[in-house]
């Protein structure tokens, strides 16, 4: 219990900071709050003129349509991450190296970091985007399931920074991990749901995306944020949705703990 409090404390610690840091440059998460709208309403023409008379596409109801990606919109400011870029960056500069010296993980440094951001883009970016979305075009956007909607909500985030701290670690390997981020965040966009949802996929290409991250971090979250009955090729309820979520993060940082350690193996701190 001591180590678990130390932890939290130390958690709050670097959060804060990170808080106080990036709330000088508040002004850049309001100009991000216009994103959120314009990409909403470009969505919302595209899908009420695909659907047109039908009412209903893909089993999915133009109501339910606009209200997915809506709450897509609200997700990625609430699980947004950059710790690829991050990492790569204290790689390639040797600034690496004082981590290896210090007493905490450095991914839990780096979540910690991203905790304290997010709290920052939850005041700034997605509060207001929210109301715009509630107030200005009426959409009626709060979450069916609160509870299972905040630890779905949860879990994307930490899969997402899970997802990107590996990308980031490739630089042990590569030096510069650019390209492989570019090509995951095309990948990402496509088969997260974020552009289209999975229900529109073909079955078999919707089973082996069952084994990728993608959906992880934006379909099923914004599934279980409408209240979808069944959710993705399985026609999964919203508890087993999320215990798989749960278990594909659990894998994840498995994988991100392996992948750090055979690193480490390789680290050389050239430019410290």
């Amino acid at each position: 219990m001591k180590k678990l409090k130390h932890m939290l404390e130390e958690c709050k610690a670097v959060a804060f900071v990170t808080y106080k840091e990036w709330s000088a440059y508040r002004t850049h998460s309001l100009v991000s709050v216009f994103v959120g709208p314009v990409y909403f309403i470009v969505q919302y023409f595209i899908w009420t003129a695909v659907c047109g008379d039908m009412g209903s596409l893909a089993g999915l109801e133009l109501s339910e349509t606009i209200r997915y990606f809506g709450a897509s919109a609200l997700i990625g400011y609430l699980t947004m991450d950059f710790a690829d870029w991050n990492l790569q960056m204290l790689i390639r500069t040797g600034k690496f190296l004082t981590f290896t010296l210090r007493p905490m993980h450095h991914r839990f440094f780096a979540l910690s970091q991203k905790l304290g951001h997010r709290i920052l883009g939850f005041f700034f970016e997605f509060l207001p985007c929210l109301l715009i979305f509630m107030l200005l075009f009426k959409v009626d956007i709060l979450p069916e399931r609160a509870g299972w909607t905040i630890l779905s909500v949860a879990l994307a985030f930490l899969m997402n920074f899970y997802v990107n701290y590996c990308l980031g670690m490739t630089a042990f390997f590569l030096v510069k991990a650019s390209g492989i981020r570019v090509v995951y965040q095309l990948f990402a966009q496509i088969f997260s749901g974020a552009l289209i949802p999975l229900n529109f996929f073909p079955e078999i290409l919707q089973r082996v995306m069952i084994f990728l991250p993608f959906q992880y971090t934006n379909y099923i979250p914004a599934m279980v944020w409408t209240g979808s009955d069944r959710i993705g090729v399985l026609g999964l309820s919203v508890p087993q949705a999320v215990t798989a979520q749960a278990m594909a993060t659990l894998l994840m940082l498995g994988f991100s703990e392996m992948l750090y350690r055979c690193s480490m193996k390789r680290f050389t701190a050239v430019g410290a």
